[in-house]
C-alpha cells in the first residue's frame, strides 16, 4: 500500500476524541504530506460516564464542549468532524473465517473486501454491532501466514479476523452526546486498538506484544501475535477502584484522594520511605492532618496487584502468554502512578514499559504520556482513513471513464467502511 506521505497532497485537519470514566481529551493534528503535526489538545474531567459507558448525556455532553473548545482555542481551528474512542465492559472480541473466489489472476483490494464481508456475515444479537473486523492473516490456496494477500497469484482467498462487537446502545450514546455539541462522528474506534497504534513498534507487533490501557472505569487488554491482533477484552477495573480504596482508608473526599494519589501514590510500598510523610484536608471541618507515605503505599498496593493479577488471568486464558515476547505495554492515565511497571512486572512476568506516543511531530508536549495515547491513535487512525478514501477516489476515476458497469460503485460504497480499516491496519500494524 503507498505510504501516507504519497497519499496527502493538502493538509487536513484530524481530531481524536478519547472519551473517558474520568476525563475527555480532543486531540488535534494537521496531516499533510510530512506526516501528523499535533496543533493542540483539550483535556477536561467528566463525571458523565462509568466504567467507560455514558451514564449521564448532559454531564458528558458538556465535558465535550468543554474539552473541544479548549482545543480549538489552542489550535486556532474551528473542530467539526471527529473520530470517537468506545471502550466498556459491553466490547465482546470472537473469531471468525471468511473464504472468496478470486476474482482475478492476482488478489486485489476488492477481493479482500469482499473476504472480510464473508468473514463478518456471522449471526449476532440484535442489540449488538460489529464494532471492526481484525484480519489475524489471510490464506491464499494453501498458504496461510499471509499479512497481505494483494497481488499474489491464487484461485481461493481465506481470512482469519477478529470481530470485536459492541452493544449498540453506548455507542449510540457516545454519537448523541458529539452530535448534541455540533460535531459529526467520522468513525467510532475501539479505544486500545488506537492506543496500539500510536505506541507499538512493528518489532513488538511481531514478536508478540500485550498492550494494557488503564482508565479510570476500565481495563482494557489488547493482544498482538505474530503480527496480528490476537485478542481483545475489556476488564471493569480501573484507577478509580484504588482512589475508592484510597478515600475509605485514609476517610477522605475523593477528589482528595485522587490528588493523592496522582501526587505521591506509589504502587510498591517498599519503594517509598520510612519517614516520608504527606498531608491531606480534614473531613467535615476536622483539621488538615499528616500521614506516612506508606500507608498511602499500602492502601493502593492490593488494589493493583489484584488489578494486575486479573489481568494475568484474563492473558492464561487467551493460551498467548508465552507467545508474548516483548512483553506488555501499559497506557491510560491508571498507570502514571510511581511503581507501576516494576509491580506489573513482577505480577505478569514479563518485560513492561510504559507506552509514549510515537510517529507525531508539532507541539509534542502536549502529548507526552500514556494518557494521550488513545487520543494520538484516533488521529492516526482518522489520517490513515483520509489516506485511503483519496486511494480509492484516484482508482476509481479511470473507471467512472471506460466503463459501463453501473453496479461497481455502489458496490465500491457498501465496501467503504471495509476498505477503510484495511487501510488503516496496514499503515498502522
Amino acid at each position: 500500500m503507498p505510504s501516507l506521505k504519497s497519499q496527502i497532497e493538502t493538509s487536513e485537519i484530524v481530531v481524536g476524541l478519547d472519551i473517558g470514566t474520568t476525563k475527555v481529551s480532543a486531540v488535534v493534528g494537521e496531516v499533510d504530506a510530512d506526516g501528523i503535526s499535533i496543533l493542540g489538545v483539550g483535556n477536561v474531567p467528566c463525571r458523565g460516564l462509568r466504567k467507560g459507558v455514558v451514564s449521564n448525556i448532559d454531564w458528558t455532553t458538556r465535558s465535550i464542549a468543554e474539552a473541544v473548545e479548549s482545543a480549538q482555542t489552542i489550535a486556532g481551528v474551528e473542530i467539526r468532524t471527529v473520530y470517537a474512542g468506545v471502550s466498556g465492559s459491553h466490547i465482546r472480541c470472537q473469531q471468525s473465517d471468511g473464504v472468496a473466489a478470486i476474482s482475478g489472476r492476482e488478489v486485489t483490494p476488492q477481493d479482500v473486501e469482499r473476504v472480510l464481508e464473508g468473514a463478518r456475515a456471522i449471526p449476532i444479537d440484535a442489540d449488538r454491532q460489529i464494532l471492526h473486523v481484525l484480519p489475524h492473516e489471510f490464506i491464499v490456496d494453501n498458504q496461510d501466514g499471509i499479512r497481505d494477500p494483494v497481488g499474489m497469484s491464487g484461485v481461493r482467498l481465506g481470512v482469519r479476523v477478529n470481530l470485536v462487537t459492541a452493544a449498540c446502545s453506548p455507542v449510540q450514546n457516545v454519537v448523541r452526546c458529539a452530535e448534541r455539541c455540533g460535531l459529526t462522528v467520522a468513525d467510532v474506534v475501539l479505544e486500545p486498538l488506537a492506543s496500539a497504534g500510536a505506541c507499538l513498534s512493528e518489532d513488538e507487533k511481531e514478536i508478540g506484544v500485550a498492550v494494557i490501557d488503564i482508565g479510570g472505569g476500565t481495563t482494557d487488554v489488547l493482544l498482538f501475535v505474530d503480527g496480528g491482533i490476537g485478542h481483545v477484552s475489556v476488564i471493569p477495573v480501573g484507577g478509580n477502584n484504588v482512589t475508592a480504596d484510597i478515600a475509605a482508608g485514609l476517610r477522605t473526599p475523593m477528589g482528595e484522594a485522587e490528588r493523592l494519589k496522582r501526587n505521591w501514590g506509589c504502587a510498591l510500598g517498599r519503594m517509598v520511605a520510612e519517614d516520608d510523610e504527606i498531608g491531606g484536608p480534614g473531613v467535615g471541618g476536622h483539621p488538615a492532618r499528616t500521614v506516612p507515605r506508606r500507608l498511602l503505599g499500602d492502601i493502593i498496593e492490593p488494589r493493583v496487584g489484584e488489578i494486575f493479577a486479573v489481568i494475568r488471568a484474563r492473558l492464561e486464558e487467551t493460551g498467548l502468554l508465552e507467545q508474548l515476547s516483548a512483553g506488555a505495554v501499559l497506557t491510560g492515565g491508571g498507570v502514571l502512578m510511581e511503581g507501576m511497571s516494576e509491580f506489573a512486572e513482577e505480577i505478569l512476568g514479563m518485560p513492561v514499559r510504559l507506552g509514549l506516543p510515537v510517529g507525531v511531530r508539532g507541539i509534542t508536549q502536549l502529548v507526552a504520556g500514556p494518557q494521550f495515547a488513545t487520543g494520538v491513535g484516533l488521529v492516526q487512525y482518522g489520517a490513515t482513513a483520509l489516506a485511503g478514501a483519496r486511494v480509492r477516489e484516484a482508482s476509481a476515476a479511470p473507471a467512472t471513464v471506460e466503463a459501463e458497469p453501473v453496479a461497481e460503485p455502489a458496490a465500491e460504497g457498501k465496501r467503504r467502511p471495509g476498505a477503510r480499516l484495511i487501510g488503516w491496519l496496514r499503515a498502522a500494524f
